[in-house]
Order: structure tokens, then C-alpha cells, then sequence
């Protein structure tokens, strides 16, 4: 028997349908409001956009931006988590032509080197400007958004390390912090005007480096 206090059970249904329903439109709001953002991004070549740019190309109302944002900063914030988001499924995704766990980690840190390195016929302003912004004013948004990237480093790194590939001594999550950040730095220090005088630091020698802390 229904406790008189619990809602009918056509009314929860009814309920569940209508914020079914309202997830779903935020959804497409919310998509509508990042393609805008990543075209107007793309034609200008820079983030240097008004949040009304982004409504009028997206064909919505500032009251709807609003509703779904705080402002341009988690604007930008979601499209950089998003980019980073991406990255982490096509590098996983890479890693599957392996069968070996420690190729499988080589393939992952050479293709993090190269997708983080500073390509100067690709403009690619999030990740040139908001990033080295973000990552000092907000270092916490910065872990957050990296997360799917360490996420995949952390469970291929346990891989190796299950299958007898790397130090007993190590812990795996620690050491995938640590790689991701030195890869990184080291792909996004290595853009500099000196380049193109010098011999370019390789993916290959990249690996070669971090890898001499953990392979067995």
C-alpha cells in the first residue's frame, strides 16, 4: 500500500520526464553557446570576445548565457575542459593498437608531448593565452580540467606497473602527476624564437627522459 506521504506514482513519472526533458534542452543551450564561442575563437584567432558576440552567434538570449554561465571565464574554462577532454579520448584511443602496458605509456606520453606543443600555423588561443592565464589565477580549475589526461596516464601507468614493467617502488599515481606536468612543461617551453636554430627536443627523447625514473 502507497505511504499517503510519498508522491503518486504517475506524478514522480511526470516529474522525471519534465527534468528529463529540461536536461536535455540546457544541454543543447549550452552546446549552441560553445560552438559559438569556438567559431568566433577560430575566425579571430584569439579569445578577445564579448559574452554578446558569443549570444548573438549562437542565437540565444543573454538571459539564457546567463542561466547556463557565470561568465566568459567559465565560458572559456568549459570550452578548455572540454578541448583537454578530447584529447585525453584520442591519445586513449591511440594506445589501443598496443598490446604491451609500457608501449602502451610510451604511445601516450609522446602523442601528450606533441599535442602540447606550441604549433605556430595552428592558432590555438586556449591553450596559448587562457591556459598560462588560468594556471596562475585559478590552479585549481587547472587540476580539474587536466583530470581526464591523468586519469588515462594513472590507469596505463598502473598497467605497466601490474605487468612487471616498472619500479616495485614507484606509486603510479604520483608518477603520472609527475610525467604529465614535465611533459607538458617541456612541449610548451620548447616554442621559443631559438627554435628554429636549434635541434628540437623529440617526443622520442621526451620519453626516453621521464622514463629512466620508473621503467624497471
Amino acid at each position: 500500500m502507497t505511504n499517503p506521504s510519498e508522491e503518486p506514482a504517475w506524478k514522480q513519472r511526470a516529474v522525471e520526464r519534465s527534468i528529463k526533458t529540461a536536461k536535455l534542452r540546457a544541454a543543447q543551450r549550452v552546446q549552441r553557446f560553445l560552438d559559438a564561442a569556438q567559431a568566433i575563437i577560430i575566425e579571430k584567432g584569439s579569445t578577445d570576445f564579448t559574452v554578446q558576440e558569443v549570444v548573438d552567434r549562437s542565437r540565444q538570449s543573454l538571459r539564457s548565457f546567463y542561466l547556463q554561465f557565470d561568465g566568459k571565464h567559465e565560458l572559456l574554462l568549459a570550452l578548455f575542459e572540454d578541448a583537454l577532454s578530447r584529447s585525453a579520448d584520442q591519445i586513449r584511443a591511440a594506445t589501443e593498437s598496443q598490446t604491451d602496458p609500457l608501449e602502451r605509456l610510451q604511445v601516450a606520453v609522446q602523442l601528450l608531448y606533441e599535442a602540447s606543443r606550441p604549433d605556430p600555423t595552428a592558432k590555438r588561443p586556449l591553450f596559448t593565452d587562457f591556459a598560462p592565464r588560468l594556471l596562475v589565477t585559478h590552479p585549481a580549475e587547472v587540476k580539474v580540467a587536466h583530470a581526464p589526461l591523468l586519469a588515462l596516464l594513472t590507469e596505463l601507468m598502473d598497467a605497466a606497473h601490474d605487468a612487471g614493467k616498472l619500479r616495485t617502488t614507484i606509486n603510479p599515481k604520483r608518477v603520472a602527476a609527475m610525467t604529465m606536468q614535465t611533459v607538458m612543461f617541456i612541449a610548451q617551453s620548447s616554442g621559443g624564437p631559438d627554435d628554429a636554430t636549434t635541434k628540437p627536443i623529440t617526443a622520442e627523447e621526451v620519453w626516453d627522459f621521464c622514463s629512466r625514473g620508473f621503467v624497471a
